[in-house]
């Protein structure tokens, strides 16, 4: 998909248009095994005074994976950058990958020790984006694809 693509919606402003509650689905390919995760994420700033000293991008919901349900959850940080991209980093500061919406798509690659990650963001409307990430390497071989819908849309 190219920002030429019908489907596909330019944002000037990452945290911007990410701001506020979304629910996620998204589904987990491991080989033969299929799991799901359902809940929310928020994206929102870390200090209420000052949007500049960075975002939180929090997500809890239930994961369902070989017969098994259990909470789970996850807190990313994220910088604004002054062209309206951000830096995205783990909750322990290590560096994951810069996102950049200006053009609806964008694409993040993280290597994760030998196991490389490699992310596609699409912005679909104003409610909905989706995020596929495809995991190769020697300890993992997976595919995650989420559709995150604003909360009450």
């Amino acid at each position: 998909m190219t920002s030429s693509d019908p489907g596909v919606r330019p944002v000037p402003d990452a945290l911007a248009y990410l701001a506020g509650n979304w629910s996620v689905e998204r589904e987990l390919y491991a080989g033969e095994h299929v799991g799901h995760f359902s809940g929310r994420a928020e994206f929102r700033t870390d200090d209420a005074d000052d949007a500049d000293n960075g975002w939180l991008h929090v997500e809890e919901g239930v994961m369902e994976w070989d017969g098994a349900r259990r909470d789970a959850g996850r807190t990313l940080r994220m910088t604004p950058l002054p062209d309206g991209s951000a830096e995205v980093s783990f909750a322990d500061g290590r560096p994951f990958h810069t996102l950049d919406l200006r053009s609806g798509h964008w694409t993040a690659v993280h290597q994760c020790a030998a196991d490389r990650y490699e992310g596609t963001f699409t912005v679909l409307s104003p409610d909905e984006w989706h995020l596929r990430w495809e995991v190769h390497g020697p300890a993992k071989d997976q595919l995650l694809v989420s559709v995150y819908r604003r909360a009450g849309t």
